[in-house]
């Protein structure tokens, strides 16, 4: 059973920046969704064991960077330009490989709140 460990979440102001970690041990792939009240889940980022392959949400291109570290065991989510509308509870999540579908892990999130 892999565990996966959030934190960084916060209240933030429009414009400004946060970075989420998530602690994983295991050779996975990582990804980072988010869900919002009343929506549905939504992908925001993906990244490969080797880290050579990335995949973003259209909605957060351009601001968001996932990157990791694999001597230390994290993964990072880097939100930069935070909107309103990246209001949510951001989960990160473990599967084999980028090529399979699903995700097997997920964490229990952690929220992040950008004031107006």
């Amino acid at each position: 059973q892999v565990q996966l460990v959030e934190s960084g979440g916060g209240l933030v102001q429009t414009g400004g920046s946060l970075r989420l970690s998530c602690a994983a041990s295991g050779r996975y792939a990582m990804g980072w969704f988010r869900q919002a009240p009343g929506k549905e889940r939504e992908f925001v980022a993906a990244i490969s064991w080797g880290g050579g392959n990335r995949n973003y949400g259209d909605s957060v291109k351009g601001r968001f960077t996932i990157s990791r570290d694999n001597a230390k065991n994290t993964v990072y989510l880097q939100m930069n330009s935070l909107k309103p509308e990246d209001t949510a509870v951001y989960y990160c999540a473990a599967k084999s490989s980028l090529v399979v579908t699903g995700y097997d892990y997920w964490g229990q999130g952690t929220q992040v709140t950008v004031s107006s």
